[in-house]
């Protein structure tokens, strides 16, 4: 339960500060970049951040309602 609180918090984040790339390979990139900041900027680990924001901003772009291209 003590990962679930800023995991939570790098998602809700990370939504609003990826962006969509042409490519799923350029959304992982964007999202994970997103997740990796956010994740040092409150002390948490940049790796774990880095994968919830690439999954979060595929998952985003791909199933989402979010308007990516």
């Amino acid at each position: 339960m003590h990962f679930i609180k800023p995991a939570l918090l790098l998602v809700l984040m990370g939504g609003g500060l990826a962006a969509c790339g042409d490519t799923t390979g350029k959304q992982a990139l964007y999202g994970g970049g997103a997740g990796a900041a956010i994740a040092a900027a409150t002390q948490n680990n940049p790796v774990t951040g880095a994968v919830i924001g690439a999954g979060a901003n595929i998952a985003a772009c791909e199933f989402g309602n979010r308007r990516c291209n």
